[in-house]
């Protein structure tokens, strides 16, 4: 059975949900394109195959993605003698799926505790991607689920950024450390190490700095960052995640390669989904860096952050509703 018959199977009886509302835009650049070129052709040819390229590319799959796959594509086509515009379709989809699981091992998408202490988890990314707005709705979410949590401004270069995680603390009542402004970011990260430590916290969030300007200067911020936590929690950091933002598009990708190169991302979580229609940006990153993704925004709600689920991802990208 193929990936597009199992996702009509799985979802067929289901009410259109976070995702299928979500990816509406993506879908109707890439789902919907994707049916009506099928439905233009009787036969696949080469036009067919370079509108189907353009239609790849227009949603953020990815230039080097898009060009594999439809590779991959003609060749199958010409080795199985595959005409059918439909069938071409739903191998592409079987391939997109491949593609993606295949580029690491499994993945737990939730944060996994570290056992006998605090969970350090260092959130990356530049400035503008959501990045406070994330922290906040992880913290709501374990939250919810008993974890007592806490913030650690080390973004001590931007005022704003600091101010906007005060005003999140005060909302969702967790505790934060702050520096004074312009303190060393490892400084401050390594007091609030220390006092997740003193206070019982399960999850302590690090916001750092998106400054991509000067990449080596960030990268040593990191290491340097990343060295004392180890020193005040055995382990720490225990995950980072970046954020992107995904109406930023390849821009998002380029971002997602930058930020590789600078330390160690044990996840991906993309913001703003439903405000773009081009939802490929989740394979692309995931050819790019090999990456996971692990959480996915689907609205401005504290709980539309969800755990990403492929199957859901691409019935949402593809299908939607109940169809």
């Amino acid at each position: 059975m193929g990936v597009l018959a199992f996702l009509k199977g799985k979802f067929q009886k289901k009410q259109p949900d976070q995702y299928d509302r979500g990816l509406s835009k993506s879908r109707a650049s890439f789902g919907d394109k994707l049916a009506e070129l099928a439905k233009r052709y009787k036969t696949v040819n080469s036009d067919y195959f370079e509108e189907l390229e353009q239609i790849l590319v227009e949603a953020d799959v990815g230039v080097a993605l898009s060009l594999r796959l439809i590779e991959k594509l003609l060749d199958k086509s010409k080795k199985e003698k595959i005409n059918d515009p439909s069938a071409i379709n739903e191998e592409l989809i079987d391939m997109m799926f491949v593609d993606y699981v295949s580029k690491g091992e499994d993945i737990e998408n939730e944060i996994r505790f570290a056992k006998g202490g605090p969970t350090v988890l260092l959130v990356v990314g530049v400035n503008g991607v959501g990045k406070t707005t994330t922290i906040a709705k992880l913290a709501y979410r374990y939250g919810k689920r008993g974890k007592k949590c806490m913030f650690v401004a080390a973004d001590t270069f931007r005022a704003g950024a600091v101010e906007q995680l005060k005003v999140w603390a005060s909302r969702l009542e967790v505790p934060i450390v702050c520096g004074k402004a312009a303190a060393d970011p490892a400084s401050v990260a390594y007091d609030g190490a220390l006092y997740a430590k003193e206070h019982g916290i399960d999850l302590c969030i690090v916001d750092t700095a998106g400054r991509l300007q000067n990449k080596s200067a960030l990268m040593d911020e990191l290491v340097k960052t990343k060295r004392v936590l180890s020193r005040a929690i055995p382990g720490a950091p225990h995950e980072t995640f970046l954020v992107v933002d995904a109406t930023t598009g390849q821009n998002g990708v380029e971002q997602a390669s930058a930020f590789k190169d600078c330390t160690d991302l044990s996840g991906v979580v993309i913001t703003k989904m439903d405000g773009t229609s081009k939802g490929g940006i989740i394979l692309s990153i995931r050819d790019e860096i090999g990456v996971p993704v692990r959480f996915i925004g689907l609205g401005e709600k504290m709980d539309d952050l969800e755990e990403f689920d492929l199957d859901k991802y691409l019935h949402g990208l593809l299908l939607g509703g109940s169809k």
